[in-house]
C-alpha cells in the first residue's frame, strides 16, 4: 500500500490559500497572497529538502498544477525543480483536456476511485501539495495517510481553509514536531480514528448526597 501525504502551509486560523505570492490564487477576492514568504529560514529549507529528496509521485488539483507547471519546468540547477519535473504527476481536473508538463497524467473518471486504486499499486509515496479542493475529496473518502502541516504564526481571517466546512470529524496523532527560528511549527500528523468525547461538567448530586450535606452543614 502506497502512503498518501498532504503537505500544506497554513496560518494559525487554518488558511492555506496563496502562501507563495499575490498572484498565486486571488479567487474570492483574496488579498493576502504571499503570507509565508518572509518566515523562511535554513531549517525550513533543510526540512523541505529531506522529504523532497526521496522518490515521490505528485497528486495535484487543477489550480496547483497550473501554478507548478508555469514555474518549475523553467527552473534549472535546483534539486527541488529536478524532483518535481521528474516525478509522475496525477492531475485532477474537470476542465482540462490535456496536461503538458512532463510525466503528467490527467485523471479520468471518479477521482476518489482513481486515487484508491493508485494507492493499492506499487510505487513511491504520493504527495499532495496545495490543491485545497482536491484535499476535501481525499478527506471525505479517508484517503490521507499523513498530514505534514507547516503552521505559520499569523492569522488572516479569510481564505480557503484546509479543513473546510463539512470535514469529517476525526482524531489526529502527532508523530513529529519542530519549530523554526521564525516560529513556524512543522508538524506531522497521522489519522487516529474517531474522536473520544467527554465532559468536564460536574455530575448532579443524588438526593442522598444532598441530604447528607445538609445534615453536615
Amino acid at each position: 500500500m502506497r502512503k498518501l501525504t498532504v503537505n500544506t502551509f497554513l496560518t494559525v486560523d487554518g488558511v492555506m490559500q496563496a502562501p507563495g505570492g499575490p498572484e498565486e490564487d486571488p479567487t474570492g477576492g483574496f488579498t493576502h497572497g504571499g503570507w509565508s514568504v518572509n518566515y523562511w529560514d535554513e531549517a525550513m529549507g533543510q526540512n523541505m529538502g529531506e522529504f523532497m529528496g526521496k522518490p515521490f509521485d505528485l497528486l495535484l488539483g487543477r489550480k496547483t498544477y497550473e501554478i507548478f507547471a508555469a514555474h518549475w519546468p523553467h527552473i534549472t540547477d535546483d534539486p527541488a525543480a529536478d524532483a518535481l519535473n521528474s516525478a509522475t504527476k496525477h492531475v485532477a481536473s474537470r476542465t482540462l483536456d490535456e496536461v503538458e508538463w512532463t510525466n503528467s497524467i490527467l485523471i479520468e473518471g471518479d477521482v476518489a476511485e482513481y486515487v484508491a486504486k493508485l494507492k493499492e499499486g506499487d510505487g513511491p509515496e504520493i504527495q499532495v501539495h496545495g490543491s485545497g479542493d482536491l484535499i476535501q475529496t481525499l478527506l471525505e473518502h479517508e484517503l490521507v495517510d499523513e498530514f505534514r502541516l507547516w503552521i505559520f504564526p499569523l492569522v488572516l481571517g479569510s481564505g480557503k481553509r484546509l479543513f473546510a466546512d463539512g470535514t469529517i470529524p476525526a482524531g489526529l496523532k502527532v508523530v513529529d514536531s519542530e519549530t523554526s527560528s521564525t516560529g513556524v511549527l512543522i508538524t506531522t500528523y497521522e489519522p487516529a480514528g474517531d474522536i473520544e468525547y467527554g465532559s468536564f461538567a460536574l455530575e448532579e448530586p443524588t438526593e442522598a448526597e444532598v441530604q447528607r450535606r445538609q445534615e453536615l452543614s
